[in-house]
C-alpha cells in the first residue's frame, strides 16, 4: 500500500459538486490487474464535465478523475506486463467510473494498457493523450475515404482545443491546407503558426441554415463541435469528400437533409477514440510517435502540476483554453 495524491470529485449536500486534491492510498483503488504509477495526465473536455458532474460521464461520486495516463507499471498480475514498463492508458472507463489519471496511482485491467511505442516516453505521450489520438484517428478515417492533400482544403472545427489544435499540426506536417475555425480571434496567429493555411471565425458555420446545401468549400473536415456546425460542415464539403466527426461541444444534435449525401456523395464519419480495440489504438499512437518532435505540437501543449488542475479545468469548462494541457504528476 502506497499514499498518493489525486484530484478528487465531491458530491455536496447541495447537489453542487466540490473538486480538489486530496491523499489518497492505493488500497482504494479497484482490484484490477496493474498497477501503474502515473508520471504524466492530460486534460479533456470530457475531464471537466466528470468534475461537474455530468451523469452521462461520471455516474459514481467520489471520484477520482482524468481520462488520460501515462506512467511506469509498479505490480502486475498479467505476465504481458512488468514491473518498469512504460505505458499508456487512455479511454475505456478509466476517468469515468474508474479512477482515472490525475492521480498519482491508477489499477486498471491489462487489456486497457499500451507499451509506449518507440519514439514516445511517459513524457512526450501526453503532449497528445486522448486528444492527439482523436485527432489522428479522424484523419486515418478521412485519408481511408480518399482526402488526400491533393483534393483540396481540409476544415477543422473548435480549432483552438486539443483535438482541434493537434488535428491541425498533424493534417499540415501531412501536407494539407488547413482551414481553421475558431471563436478566439486572439488565437489565430498561434493557429497560423502551427500549421493553418486560413483562419474563419466559427459563426461562419455556426447558425443554422435552412440552405441544404451550401457551396463546395472543403475535401475534408474535423469536426469537434456538433449542432449546425456540423450540419454546415456537411454542405460545404466537396463532392465525395468526407467529414470526420467526434464532439459536441455546440449541441449532439444536428439538423440535415439527404441532398448533401445523395447529390454530392458525401460521407460522415464517426470516430470512437474510447472503445475502439486495443490494437488500433497502439497503430494510431505509432503514428503519433513521429509526430511526437514536432515543434507545433511542444508549442501549442502547457504543462501544469496536478495542483493546478482545479483551476485549468474550470478555465477548460468555460471555454477559455486555447491548445492542449498536459499534467505533470511525478518524476
Amino acid at each position: 500500500m502506497a499514499s498518493y495524491k489525486a484530484f478528487y470529485i465531491k458530491a455536496n449536500d447541495d447537489e453542487g459538486f466540490s473538486r480538489s486534491v486530496v491523499q489518497r492510498d492505493t488500497s482504494d483503488l479497484p482490484n484490477h490487474e496493474v498497477l501503474i504509477k502515473v508520471q504524466y495526465s492530460s486534460l479533456n473536455f470530457k475531464d471537466a464535465l466528470s468534475a461537474h458532474g455530468n451523469s452521462a460521464v461520471t455516474r459514481a461520486f467520489p471520484h477520482q478523475g482524468g481520462i488520460d495516463a501515462s506512467g511506469v507499471v509498479e505490480e502486475s498480475t498479467n505476465e504481458a506486463f512488468k514491473t518498469g514498463d512504460k505505458v499508456i492508458v487512455t479511454g475505456y472507463d478509466l476517468g469515468m467510473n474508474t479512477a482515472g489519471g490525475l492521480g498519482q496511482y491508477i489499477r486498471v485491467p491489462a487489456a486497457w494498457v499500451l507499451p509506449c511505442p518507440r519514439g514516445l516516453n511517459p513524457k512526450r505521450s501526453m503532449l497528445f493523450g486522448t486528444a492527439g489520438l482523436t485527432a489522428q484517428l479522424c484523419i486515418n478515417k478521412l485519408q481511408q475515404m480518399g482526402v488526400t492533400p491533393d483534393k483540396g482544403p481540409v476544415l477543422v472545427t473548435g480549432a483552438t482545443g486539443g483535438v482541434g489544435s493537434i488535428a491541425v499540426a498533424l493534417l499540415a506536417h501531412s501536407g494539407y491546407e488547413v482551414v481553421a475555425s475558431s471563436g478566439k480571434a486572439e488565437q489565430a496567429q498561434m493557429l497560423r503558426e502551427i500549421g493553418a493555411s486560413d483562419v474563419i471565425d466559427r459563426a461562419e458555420f455556426g447558425e443554422a441554415n435552412r440552405r441544404p446545401m451550401l457551396k463546395e468549400r472543403f475535401a475534408g473536415a474535423v469536426d469537434v463541435v456538433g449542432g449546425d456546425t456540423l450540419a454546415n460542415v456537411i454542405k460545404s464539403l466537396k463532392a465525395g469528400g468526407s467529414a470526420a466527426c467526434c464532439g459536441l461541444v455546440q449541441s449532439a444534435a444536428f439538423e440535415a437533409t439527404v441532398l448533401p449525401f445523395i447529390l454530392r456523395g458525401v460521407n460522415l464519419l464517426g470516430v470512437d477514440s474510447v472503445e475502439i480495440p486495443l490494437a488500433q489504438k497502439q497503430a494510431a499512437w505509432k503514428q503519433l510517435a513521429r509526430a511526437a518532435t514536432l515543434p507545433a505540437i511542444e508549442q501549442l501543449n502547457t504543462t501544469i502540476s496536478l495542483q493546478q488542475v482545479p483551476a485549468a479545468l474550470e478555465t477548460l469548462f468555460s471555454g477559455g483554453v486555447a491548445g492542449h494541457i498536459r499534467v505533470k504528476l511525478g518524476r
